[in-house]
């Protein structure tokens, strides 16, 4: 893959999930945690920053051109960050998988030959290991808790495990071991068992995506193409 399409991949990643992610504003089981996932929403937001805007330079488009003036086929995030948020488990699995993920792909850049995508991944790779560590405590919470807990944070990984694989193709291929061997290590101590490979629905890396984002879109950019150019 090129830098630009590296960017743009995890750049809208990272937006996209900083948007699902700041929903909880307000709605979270804790105070502690509301602050927690507004905060994780704000490095993802300031990642996606960082990654859109070195994208857009190879189109003459600037970070909110790419942010707010794009269609859902445009977008090329993986269909794992756009779902629904569902229930607290399911933000925490998707939360997992994604943070592991994304750090994995973060530390590649980092020793990569591009300065800029080694600069930005060195940063976002610092912020990713906490948002792994945060959602790996939650998942360990929540499946050794209670039998209602348990029950749901099962049902969780068990719904998204099959968008994970979107995540590994191209490029990002090599680096699944390494995140299934995490990945596994957590649901271990949360008393959850992994799921078994097969269904593997994809689609978003190529602008096909759920009914999910078009949602989402429509609400992210409406005061920007409502009020095209304004500034305060």
């Amino acid at each position: 893959m090129t830098s630009p399409d590296i960017a743009l991949e995890l750049g809208d990643d990272a937006l996209i999930a900083a948007q699902r992610l700041a929903e909880w504003c307000s709605r979270a089981p804790e105070m502690e945690e509301d602050i927690a996932l507004a905060n994780i929403a704000l490095d993802q937001l300031g990642a996606a920053r960082l990654l859109l805007t070195y994208a857009g330079e190879f189109q003459n488009r600037t970070e909110d051109d790419l942010a707010f003036l794009r269609e859902d086929r445009e977008f090329r995030n993986a269909l794992l960050v756009e779902l629904d948020n569902g229930d607290f488990a399911v933000t925490i699995g998707k939360l997992l998988f994604l943070a592991v993920y994304q750090r994995l792909r973060y530390e590649r850049l980092a020793a990569g030959e591009d300065e800029r995508l080694a600069e930005i991944g060195a940063k976002a790779r610092k912020e990713s290991l906490y948002h792994a560590e945060h959602a790996a405590l939650w998942t360990v919470r929540l499946g050794d808790g209670t039998e209602e807990s348990h029950r749901r944070m099962q049902s969780a990984v068990d719904a998204l495990w099959p968008y994970t694989h979107e995540l590994f193709e191209g490029e990002a291929a090599s680096l699944r071991d390494a995140w299934v061997a995490e990945i596994t290590e957590v649901l271990r101590k949360a008393t959850l068992s992994r799921p078994a490979d097969g269904w593997a629905p994809s689609g978003g890396r190529r602008g096909v995506h759920t009914e999910a984002l078009s949602k989402l879109l429509a609400e992210m950019q409406v005061l920007h193409r409502a009020h095209p150019g304004a500034t305060w």
